[in-house]
């Protein structure tokens, strides 16, 4: 396994070489560019990427951590347990627009889950060239979860001998493994200081100019074999190394020929209280004197580097341009060797140049000799070439290439234009924002999207919005101020001497670099710090004052002008997603209302029997649904209703109203169940409102507990005997309502004896993502009868109790797309006698049973 860390930082007890060979084998599978294994964290619900290769890590940290509950395909893979496969950009886009916003390039992924026999440990990703159809990648996804699979036998091994699987560190950078054969020579060897033993492949024997056996374990001997000029640099590395500091870079040292060599070095089964085995990589970079030396010659500057960022090779006239000579910049990182190319702007160029298939141009502003980074300094036109393992640049001064002419009639001009980018605000991408707003519905949803997105890229700490009403500002959400501080402000009218009422009144926002600029401006108010600084931005929405947001800095500092503009900017978006999520907020409450007007708000009541209903609003969007239930007087005796009519919003809820008083009219007549069920399917029919209903209609007669039931397409009831034992009835049933006038639906005959609880709901209550919905009835089942009903003879729960602590796992549920209805009914005392259940009878016309 070639490959070395970037840190050693990684959770103790964790196999890095099980991990790292998985991602080289998952990238030699799928024939990716780039390839990660994101693992479980100690922290819930939160994934870290524990392996990276092909990609600096500092390129990749947007991704390294992330929450399960994220749009993003590594989050679905791992809650799905099943692979995401994005066979281009365009796919990427339509599916995960958040991932398609940060990195977009044109390459395709494939994400693997890798789960044992019980846990999912985590997920295998590779970045690869897009494909023309998502079929052409299956025989990768094949080979891949081919590794995932044996990964997760390891895991599972490691796991079992007491190790966890959990990563909390950053992650581990590796080299990908070649897809060509390199024209240099890399040879690996390992140093036992322990066992004074050296083994090498036959590679690393050619570079050491002999066998490994001659070096007898000896770190002096093993330093002069590499590099008999510089063997007090390796003779050093070797020792760090070995006390479990390796170095953090590639060694660059001459070997015998005088040739240029790489040294890398990295701890190998860290033996507790005594010094490391040491593993290493003798690197010939190539390519040889006669392709340098006419390289050399070019009138153009010319540099490469590999995936990691190494500088493997640069031309004189591309050191002289880039200020530093080749001899400096040959086995150092691009961003140690330059480090005024580590700006959020230039990382997203090298970011397309390691994922896309074109060249990317840019230009970049060196600064002079003695001058910081933000001091004037010579602009220069870089143009990287992907290559699948070593990626080439030339360089060029501003003005001087075809890229660049079309930018600027003058390289001042030019340069004034590019300066915007020089700036840390970039770094965070407004369209990431704009996307995750489209997704909140709820005023808290946009707080926490800002919290989450926007507050930690401007490295913010506090937070407060602000909404108006009735030219009053109330606080809507508040994070890392003190406890109480912001309530003094809660409610102040339009009059108040105030920053935030000040910003959203005149529409400008507002920024103090320190506490004392704050407490000048508006003198008296009271401040919840002496340190840091505070941004007030308008909330402002289609011309309209929505509110006032105020950003919290710990420590004082100054604002660009494309920072200000740039928060300024986000503000609106904030403001538009607010103005949408109050509109949300008044007709979610009206739907809301229209749908408990519709509900009953009294049940029938019978001295022989005890009923109890439940109704569960869905959490997920703001349309209601049209689930409903009803008790109704039938003749001498009760009638028991649950429906559930298809899809949401108004007009399911308008649709629920009218089967439900055409259901009581029948109720009313005392009519059997098989008429009830076909009349009211023709109703729905004949009001052709484009939708469908499920219906379990049962008719009981409280003195003898005989009942009748007809089933339209409902799922199952469950029956509860008084001694416990559970239930779910098999009643025929038929079509669903609102499909074929001519569908008849079978009543089948059972008995309800004294103690004994019907139990009747919504799929709602009983459907569970990626689960089988009888899993969720046998759950239910299983829930009614364990709970402890308290009959007339006395103790357990009330008949409300049992129906709370069936739904009580649903009430709490962030995320329930669907209603619940549920309806329970038990028979207090009555006849004894009657067989529990006399039959069905085909039902199919409207006469009596």
């Amino acid at each position: 396994m070639q490959g070395s860390a970037e840190s050693a930082d990684s959770t103790p007890g964790m196999p890095t070489a099980v991990l790292t060979g998985a991602v080289a084998d998952a990238i030699h599978a799928a024939g990716g560019l780039v390839g990660g294994m994101y693992l479980r964290s100690s922290t819930p619900e939160v994934l870290r990427l524990a392996v990276l290769a092909g990609l600096p890590s500092s390129l990749f940290r947007p991704w390294s951590r992330l929450h399960l509950d994220r749009p993003f395909p590594v989050a679905d893979a791992f809650r799905l347990g099943a692979p995401v496969l994005l066979s281009d950009a365009t796919e990427t886009m339509r599916r995960y627009p958040q991932l398609a916003a940060g990195l977009p390039f044109r390459f395709g992924s494939v994400y693997v889950p890798v789960v044992g026999a019980t846990t999912t440990y985590g997920v295998l990703m590779v970045l690869r060239p897009s494909e023309q159809e998502a079929v052409e990648a299956l025989p990768d996804l094949d080979r891949m979860m081919a590794t995932a699979e044996r990964l997760a036998e390891a895991l599972g091994a490691l796991e079992k001998a007491g190790n966890p699987v959990v990563w909390d560190g950053p992650p581990l950078s590796m080299r990908p493994p070649a897809a060509a054969r390199l024209r240099g020579r890399i040879g690996h060897f390992v140093w036992d200081p322990t066992e004074a033993t050296v083994t090498g492949d036959d590679t690393f024997q050619e570079l050491s100019g002999g066998a490994v056996e001659d070096l007898a374990g000896s770190p002096e001997a093993l330093a002069e074999a590499v590099s008999p000029d510089d063997a007090r640099l390796v003779l050093s590395a070797l020792r760090e190394t070995a006390g479990g500091c390796p170095p953090t870079r590639p060694l660059r040292v001459r070997a015998k020929d005088g040739g240029q060599r790489l040294l890398e070095f990295w701890t190998e089964n860290p033996a507790p209280g005594g010094p490391h085995r040491v593993g290493g990589l003798v690197v010939d970079p190539g390519p040889g004197p006669a392709a340098q030396g006419a390289t050399d010659l070019l009138p153009d500057g010319v540099f490469a580097f590999d995936r990691m960022g190494l500088i493997t090779y640069v031309n004189p006239r591309a050191g002289d341009l880039l200020g530093r000579s080749p001899q400096e910049l040959v086995g150092r990182h691009l961003w140690y060797a330059l480090p005024w190319l580590d700006r959020p702007a230039y990382e997203d160029h090298l970011r397309a140049a390691l994922l896309a298939p074109e060249p990317v141009h840019f230009q970049v502003r060196r600064p002079t000799a003695g001058a910081d980074d933000e001091g004037d300094g010579d602009w220069l036109s870089l143009s990287v070439y992907p290559g699948t393992d070593v990626l080439t640049c030339r360089v060029m001064p501003f003005g001087h290439t075809a890229e660049a002419t079309s930018l600027s009639a003058t390289s001042t001009g030019a340069a004034d234009h590019l300066s915007t980018w020089d700036s840390p605000a970039p770094v965070y991408r407004p369209v990431i924002l704009a996307i995750a707003l489209s997704e909140a519905v709820t005023a808290r949803q946009v707080s926490e999207v800002v919290m989450r997105e926007l507050l930690p890229t401007f490295g913010g700490h506090r937070l407060a919005i602000y909404l108006l009403q009735d030219r009053h500002l109330y606080l809507a959400w508040e994070t890392g101020f003190p406890p109480g501080y912001l309530s003094q402000f809660d409610g102040v009218g339009l009059d108040s001497k105030l920053p935030g009422v000040e910003t959203l009144t005149t529409g400008r926002p507002l920024f103090f670099e320190s506490m004392q600029q704050l407490a000048a401006a508006f003198p008296g108010m009271p401040l919840d710090t002496t340190q840091g600084s505070r941004a007030f931005l308008p909330l402002i929405a289609s011309g309209r004052s929505v509110g006032a947001c105020v950003l919290g800095f710990e420590s004082p500092r100054t604002f660009s002008d494309q920072e200000r503009t740039v928060l300024t900017a986000l503000a609106g978006l904030i403001a538009q997603a607010l103005e949408r999520a109050q509109r949300y907020d008044s007709e979610a409450a009206l739907a809301r209302g229209l749908q408990e007007a519709l509900l009953p708000h009294r049940l029938s009541t019978h001295p022989q029997v005890e009923t109890a209903g439940c109704y569960l609003p869905g959490t997920q969007g703001m349309d209601v649904g049209g689930d409903w239930y009803d008790v109704i007087e039938a003749g001498d005796g009760l009638a028991l209703v649950i429906g559930d009519v298809q899809g949401h919003g108004v007009q399911a809820a308008a649709t629920m109203g009218q089967l439900r008083s055409a259901v009581r009219a029948f109720a009313f007549g005392d009519h059997a169940p098989h008429q009830v069920m076909s009349g009211t399917n023709r109703l729905l029919i004949d009001l052709d409102p484009g939708q469908f209903a499920s219906c379990c209609y049962v008719r009981l007669d409280p003195v003898t507990g005989h009942a009748r039931a007809a089933r339209a397409g409902h799922p199952q009831p469950l029956l509860r005997h008084p001694d416990g034992r559970t239930d779910v009835l098999d009643l025929p049933g038929g079509l669903v309502l609102g499909v074929d006038p001519q569908a008849g639906y079978p009543v089948t005959h059972l008995r309800l004896e004294p103690g004994a609880v019907l139990a009747l709901y919504t799929d709602g209550l009983v459907e569970r993502p990626e689960a089988d919905i009888d899993e969720g009835v046998e759950a239910l089942r299983a829930e009614l009868s364990r709970a402890k009903y308290g009959t007339h003879r006395g103790g357990g729960l009330s008949l409300t109790g049992i129906a709370d602590r069936l739904t009580e796992r649903a009430r709490h549920t962030a995320d329930r797309p669907d209603d619940i209805a549920l309806l329970l009914a038990t028979r207090l005392h009555g006849t004894e006698g009657i067989d529990d259940v006399f039959g069905t009878e085909n039902a199919g016309g409207l006469g009596e049973v």
